[in-house]
């Protein structure tokens, strides 16, 4: 059988309403935002959040869940707020060791063989980055491939 795969948007605050497939096993997925909220430029500690993905399926099935770059790269991350840019990135534990890719790169997927679970997604800004008042934002992709 060939993986299927289910592609969402997940912001820089993470965001997914529920997905279905029409095949005999089918999955959805939920995402809870990584809303970081303020961050203070003069603060030696880095800012961090949390969200999560939440994956519920029919049947027990393999899945494999994986993040995109969004607007910068693996190695950094980049929120913009206009021209303005603020590094970030998204890591699978909280000791921020290891980004939560596509398995490239160095980076780890998430996933398991079950009939889905809840999955943290653990955001962090690093401290001391010059940068201008804004909102600032990015969007990821999520893929689930069962």
């Amino acid at each position: 059988m060939s993986p299927r795969s289910a592609c969402r948007v997940l912001g820089a605050c993470l965001a997914l309403p529920a997905l279905a497939h029409a095949a005999a096993t089918s999955c959805t997925v939920t995402i809870t935002n990584v809303a970081f909220g303020d961050y203070d430029v003069f603060t030696k500690t880095d800012t961090k959040a949390n969200g999560d993905v939440k994956i519920k399926c029919t049947a027990s099935v393999s899945y494999t869940i994986s993040l995109s770059t969004g607007s910068g790269t693996y190695t950094t991350r980049i929120m913009k707020s206009g021209s303005n840019e603020l590094d970030y990135n998204l890591y699978t534990t909280t000791q921020d060791l290891t980004v939560w890719g596509n398995g490239t790169s160095g980076t780890a997927t998430e996933g398991a063989t079950s009939t889905g679970a809840t999955y943290t997604v653990y955001g962090m800004i690093p401290s001391l980055q010059n940068v201008p008042v804004g909102s600032y934002s990015d969007t990821i992709t999520v893929t689930v491939k069962y």
